[in-house]
């Protein structure tokens, strides 16, 4: 199974002319990839060929693979000549379990076996996507985050009858795609980093309800505090790095207390010795035993280096 070499690939099929969809179709595009897209309703061409127009400035700017052009591109609303070519396919199509279990059971009747199919899904397992495809084996998730052709995590499981060969497959895949592919312990909701991100939405929208904070201060509050930290380091490793030569275990003992203050609408977990130790271990793990100083370096060198690019776009701004 899957005989074809990750780094082969040379037609994708996008399967959804959305935002996802449409997203992942111009950045398959920039990678010197040939991209047909199934519509679903012939009249949805012009909205995806203008998403794809539109993020084709920003990949230009970031710069394009060799042979990257949208002369690559072509769309039809017949599913069954949409996949003749594929050697891989990106479904990205409305989050309704019967619609995605519907055109499973299609694809796996009219897909090559040996041809991975993954799908964009933000929080349905594959287990039951897959349901009445006649071959599960090589079905996957490969969750984006939007605009999926600038941010390169792609969060990945397989179903309870997907092969681990065809997880590897997709994942090395990926990686060959310049994608960041995080492989999952296991099937659960929501997934990794959509609910880390709905946890704090929820907490912002509890803020707004009881008139605790306007949404323009939950954002100004975010993007001047730990936004620019989150784009060079986790929450873990930040507050790792926060914990100063103590790391996470300083942290977790001087604040763990605070997460029982009924400051948020969230229930934490029980700080047992068991999850202090996985934390702390965890993050000495990640850091590559990095002490506190080479640590904190590392932070701010890249948050002087995001300072100036805001200072700049500032500057041109008021021009």
């Amino acid at each position: 199974m899957l005989d074809q070499k990750p780094e082969s690939v040379k037609y994708i099929t996008c399967i959804g002319a959305g935002p996802i969809g449409g997203g992942w179709a111009a950045y398959y595009l920039s990678r010197g990839y040939q991209v047909t897209s199934y519509l679903h309703d012939p009249s949805e061409i012009d909205q995806l060929e203008k998403l794809i127009s539109n993020a084709w400035i920003s990949l230009e700017e970031i710069g394009l693979e060799p042979g990257a052009s949208l002369d690559n591109f072509s769309s039809t609303s017949d599913l069954s000549s949409s996949i003749e070519r594929a050697e891989f396919i990106q479904e990205s199509i409305p989050e309704v379990l019967e619609l995605k279990q519907n055109l499973y059971s299609e694809l796996g009747d009219l897909v090559d076996p040996l041809v991975v199919i993954a799908s964009s899904t933000s929080g349905m397992s594959m287990t039951d996507i897959s349901a009445r495809c006649a071959t599960p084996e090589r079905t996957v998730v490969a969750h984006p985050f939007n605009p999926p052709y600038l941010l390169p995590l792609v969060e990945m499981i397989g179903g309870e009858q997907t092969t681990a060969q065809a997880l590897e497959w997709a994942r090395q895949f990926y990686l060959v795609a310049g994608k960041s592919p995080l492989v999952m312990k296991k099937e659960i909701p929501g997934f990794i980093a959509t609910r880390l991100q709905e946890a704090i939405w929820r907490e912002a929208l509890h803020m707004v309800a009881n008139d605790e904070a306007t949404v323009e201060q939950i954002d100004q509050a975010v993007v001047n505090g730990p936004g620019p930290r989150w784009a060079l380091m986790g929450p873990c490793e930040i507050f790792h790095v926060g914990g100063g030569e103590g790391g996470m275990g300083y942290c977790l003992d001087q604040f763990g207390p605070a997460l029982k203050l009924p400051w948020t609408r969230l229930v934490a977990p029980e700080l047992t010795a068991e999850l202090r130790e996985a934390m702390v271990d965890g993050c000495v793990e990640m850091t590559d035993g990095k002490d506190f100083t080479a640590l904190s370096q590392k932070m701010n060198t890249g948050l002087v280096e995001i300072a100036k690019l805001k200072k700049q776009q500032s500057t041109e701004k008021k021009k």
